[in-house]
């Protein structure tokens, strides 16, 4: 009998599986955003104010269906869920493919953030939070290092777009979705009680009845509603922190591949950038989950917010008058290439690093956290409810970028500006406390 729980617990499995389908999600609708977006604007000649208000509208539609999803994912389970949302997902690439005219891109782009919100990032995650309490920001760490795994599948991407297109591209991505979500279902369970394991794979005879009235459950961590959640000031202090913090990293997943572009590089070296910072943040994450579970997620959380918000802020700076100003010296002289070459590189390199380890550490605390203070009883309604006002601010975030690209030919006020705000988010982190389960009762 103790030769059975030598074997791999099946939490880690799925973990596994999670990897691989938030890798394809990241690729297709959250990496590949800015390549589509310089496909889309050389071939149709369409403004990158047009086309960032596709990302405005499908953060509309999140906005109002986030909490609604958690929900359902709550009620019927994350199998269900995944295997709705990723036929949806694919169903919209391969209207994606089709596309001729703006409303066919919003309406296609709106169909594929449907999918990916029901069966994405919330459902993978949330089922991963149901298999762990000891070692769950590890494993959200780990299951999350899927969406930087996406990064490495960029290239390829941008090469397939370049070489046949952005129709194609879809029309495959479309395709692949459909050949694999069945497999997949087959292999999720919602939680270890349903196979008869306790989350981290304790032993069944450990295995206690859970709590439905919010208090503790066997594992001794508390396990609010949703209501109960709502009225603590965790809740807001971290939904503000969120916030702060991924209105920048959305408008990067479309605006980066256009800023690096303007600089001087071409589309496929754009691509390779995400590359740079993915190689810094997948060790950040691991390391930001292990550490996580030993130390104070508080402050964790503040170093590698404060590694974002600087990263953010020197690609702000990274204007091409500010560069000739800074090495013009150089250009001067018998070096121009390497000078030249360096005023380009240079800020790339350090905001990749920079961001990388602050991207990296924040993505999985963030949600790990909430899992600690809240409990697995109603994780993906709140996540969902948090989510409301983090989709309301990414309605205007990336359309506020290209709106001040379009009126300076700069990034530099909304990167600015996005800066300011992680580093106030940072900030407001050293005051988020774990509630207690009497004053939200």
């Amino acid at each position: 009998m103790a030769s059975k729980y030598k074997t791999l617990f099946y939490g880690w499995k799925l973990v596994g599986l999670s990897v691989f389908m938030l890798a394809l999600m990241s690729v297709a609708v959250f990496q590949g955003l800015g390549t589509f977006l310089v496909a889309l604007e050389r071939k149709f000649g369409w403004s990158r104010t047009s086309l960032s208000l596709a990302f405005s509208l499908a953060r509309g539609e999140s906005a109002v269906l986030g909490p609604i999803e958690g929900w359902l994912i709550d009620r019927l389970g994350n199998r269900r869920m995944i295997l709705i949302g990723y036929i949806i997902m694919a169903c919209g690439f391969l209207m994606f493919s089709r596309v001729n005219s703006l409303w066919q891109f919003y309406l296609a782009f709106m169909v594929v953030t449907l999918g990916s919100g029901i069966g994405g990032w919330l459902a993978m995650i949330s089922m991963v939070n149901n298999w762990f309490v000891r070692k769950r920001s590890l494993a959200i760490a780990t299951a999350m290092s899927g969406i930087h795994f996406g990064s490495f599948m960029l290239w390829p991407l941008a090469f397939g777009v370049d070489n046949h297109g952005f129709r194609w591209t879809t029309l495959g991505i479309g395709v692949f979705l459909l050949a694999i979500i069945g497999p997949v279902w087959k292999a999720i369970r919602n939680r270890p009680e349903d196979i008869g394991l306790r989350p981290d794979g304790d032993p069944p005879e450990r295995m206690g009845s859970r709590a439905s009235d919010g208090s503790p459950d066997a594992d001794g961590e508390p396990e609010f509603t949703a209501r109960q959640a709502l009225r603590t000031r965790a809740f807001w202090a971290l939904t503000v922190v969120h916030l702060s913090s991924s209105i920048s990293i959305v408008t990067l997943s479309i605006h980066l591949a256009p800023k690096l572009t303007d600089m001087g590089l071409s589309l496929t070296a754009a691509a390779l950038i995400p590359n740079v910072y993915t190689a810094v943040a997948l060790p950040a994450q691991f390391i930001a989950g292990f550490v996580a579970d030993r130390y104070p997620k508080q402050i964790v959380i503040l170093v590698f917010l404060m590694f974002q918000a600087t990263g953010i802020l020197i690609l702000a700076a990274a204007e091409r008058p500010l560069m000739d100003f800074l090495f013009g010296a150089l250009s001067a002289t018998p070096l121009d290439r390497w000078a030249d070459t360096l005023s380009l590189m240079l800020p790339i390199v350090l905001f990749a690093l920079t961001y990388g380890i602050g991207f990296g550490g924040r993505i999985p605390l963030l949600t790990a956290i909430r899992g600690e203070y809240f409990g697995r009883k109603a994780f993906a309604t709140i996540m969902g409810l948090s989510q409301f006002p983090n989709n309301i601010a990414m309605i205007f975030a990336p359309l506020f970028a290209g709106i001040m690209y379009d009126r300076y030919q700069s990034y530099f006020i909304p990167f600015t500006v996005f800066a300011a705000l992680a580093y106030m988010g940072a900030v407001l982190m050293l005051t988020v406390k774990k509630p207690e389960m009497s004053k939200s009762a």
